[in-house]
């Protein structure tokens, strides 16, 4: 009897961990390190919903993710911002860090994910951002 109940528990968690890796990533359409960091995202486990934007300003806008921090993509989870080439590890950080908004990647560094080239990586930061604009480190990466 034991056994029938928690089956139905196991996977009911399982449902709810799946559902909480969901992402939804807006990106250009001519983008294809876009296309590599939804790969990333996937190899790693997540459900991302693809959507296609010719207007990414107005996406950046709507979830406060300021023009220092941006770059080619914008994801959303919980509600809040992945901006760039977030390693999958990171988003998972944010996720577990309530006082923050959203996290980044500035700019393309090489070797982030969807931006590999190679065996070179350039030094980078994930950068967090809190609800009064204050920014953090969540990781670094160094360079090769």
């Amino acid at each position: 009897m034991r056994r029938l109940i928690l089956v139905p528990l196991l996977f009911a968690g399982l449902a709810e961990a799946a559902d909480a890796l969901s992402i939804d990533v807006y990106r250009d359409p001519n983008c294809g390190c876009c296309k590599a960091w939804i790969s990333h995202l996937r190899d790693n486990g997540f459900e991302v919903h693809d959507h296609v934007e010719s207007d990414m300003a107005a996406i950046k806008s709507k979830y406060g993710v300021p023009h220092r921090l941006g770059s080619c993509h914008t994801g959303v989870i919980d509600g809040k911002f992945v901006e760039g080439h977030v390693p999958a590890a990171d988003i998972l950080t944010l996720r577990q860090q309530p006082a923050l908004i959203g996290a980044a990647v500035p700019g393309m560094p090489l070797g982030s994910p969807g931006m590999e080239m190679g065996d070179r990586q350039d030094a980078y930061q994930v950068i967090g951002l809190d609800g009064q604009g204050r920014e953090s480190v969540i990781n670094s990466y160094p360079a090769n």
